[in-house]
């Protein structure tokens, strides 16, 4: 037989003593890391009669896989809705911060804003890989402006738009460009949305339901048009009614296409959702659930004023208000407390929670074959976590991006 041996000098690291989260569990076994990528070992040993260059001893800590955040407003000052001079370094700082939370990809979120906003902001996001930089960016996520004024919960009431005769020409004309967009939040009970909805599907974007007043036959006609995602689940939606469950509804609706799978986004913060609503809605529909921080640009910030992009917002404790009423506006929570937060008000088990912030949102997006997974192959974008959860070391491309210093800091 011809040898496989691989023609890469790169060195092979063998992270040992780790119990590794794959197919749904956590296994005792060694993760190995070359050139960025998960290993398969059986290769290596069989194929290239390879070994390990580099061993590191992980001291039983769980290996998971780095968190995706696909809605995060922005972070420590830094508002991803305001049109800066310096909105490339602002959204640099972010990147490099959420590393700390186990956050490797993300996908920065734009509030509803005025077209000028758009068109200012869009062409500086750039989808590019994480590294010690900071985590990667996946695209953008654009909530609104095409949303219901009933339940606009912070966007700005003056700068929602409706979809007119051009339906998806109007659209391309409020963002400009839909360059390096991955997530457009709308609502589905708007005129012409069914068309929007398919043309953003046919482009590989993923169009979530959201801000909403939709009835249940509304919600269900955007999926089955191509709408994959709700935007944070019972927030700024019609509450759940037995005789027409809304958005809500979609969690165990029969008329969903066969081989699609709704997902929906959660803020488990403690105080987004009631931790009883959040366990009826992982009971209900439990592969579907992937954590959001929903973060504002007060998060990692004392609590005071602070923006979010056109409002002034409050900071309270873990409240986030608009500036003089009880308006929940977007949180202040980091990705690895949701994810604590929320094994602890479901008493799901560890592996449950960390998927729902790693192979969720990559199933999500459709890039689960290179994230949110350990499998062979795929990104060795990983954490090591304590038994409860607390996130040690975060590692992109099998390179060490941060780490917890010895003094708990």
């Amino acid at each position: 037989m011809p040898s496989n041996k691989s023609v890469s000098d790169a060195p092979i690291v063998q992270f040992t003593n780790c119990r590794i989260l794959r197919d749904h569990r956590l296994q005792r076994e060694d993760l190995w890391v070359r050139e960025g990528k998960i290993l398969n070992p059986e290769k290596l040993f069989f194929d290239e009669k390879g070994s390990a260059d580099v061993q590191l001893d992980c001291k039983d800590s769980i290996i998971a896989p780095g968190f995706i955040d696909v809605q995060i407003n922005g972070g420590f000052g830094v508002d991803f809705s305001l049109a800066t001079d310096d909105f490339k370094s602002g959204i640099d700082l972010v990147s490099q911060k959420i590393l700390s939370h186990g956050v490797t990809s993300f996908c920065p979120t734009l509030v509803t804003s005025p077209p000028s906003v758009y068109h200012q902001i869009l062409p500086q996001i750039s989808v590019r890989n994480g590294g010690a930089h900071g985590a990667g960016i996946l695209g953008a996520h654009l909530e609104g402006p095409f949303i219901s004024k009933e339940k606009k919960g912070a966007h700005p009431e003056h700068c929602l738009r409706t979809f007119e005769a051009g339906a998806f020409q109007d659209l391309l004309a409020t963002y400009g460009s839909l360059n390096g967009v991955q997530i457009v939040t709308l609502a589905p009970e708007m005129r012409r949305s069914s068309e929007v909805i398919q043309e953003l599907t046919k482009r590989g974007i993923c169009v979530s339901l959201g801000h909403s007043v939709a009835n249940l036959s509304q919600a269900e006609e955007a999926v089955q048009h191509g709408a994959t995602f709700i935007t944070h689940l019972f927030n700024a939606m019609l509450p759940f009614h037995h005789r027409d469950p809304g958005i809500v509804g979609l969690l165990t609706s029969d008329k969903i296409p066969a081989g699609r799978r709704v997902f929906y986004g959660m803020i488990s913060d403690g105080i987004h959702t009631n931790p009883a609503a959040l366990r009826i809605a992982h009971r209900a529909h439990p592969k579907g659930l992937v954590l959001v921080t929903d973060a504002i640009a007060g998060m990692g910030l004392a609590p005071g004023r602070h923006t979010l992009g056109q409002q002034v917002v409050e900071i309270d404790g873990l409240n986030t208000y608009i500036a003089g009423t009880k308006t929940l506006s977007g949180s202040v929570a980091t990705m690895d407390t949701c994810v604590r937060h929320f094994q602890e008000a479901t008493g799901c088990s560890a592996e449950t929670a960390l998927e729902a912030a790693s192979l969720h949102p990559a199933q999500l997006l459709g890039i689960e074959h290179k994230k949110g997974t350990l499998n062979y192959d795929s990104d060795a974008d990983f954490l090591m976590l304590n038994d409860s959860l607390y996130v040690q070391a975060t590692y992109i491309a099998g390179e060490e991006v941060w780490r917890q210093d010895v003094s708990g800091m």
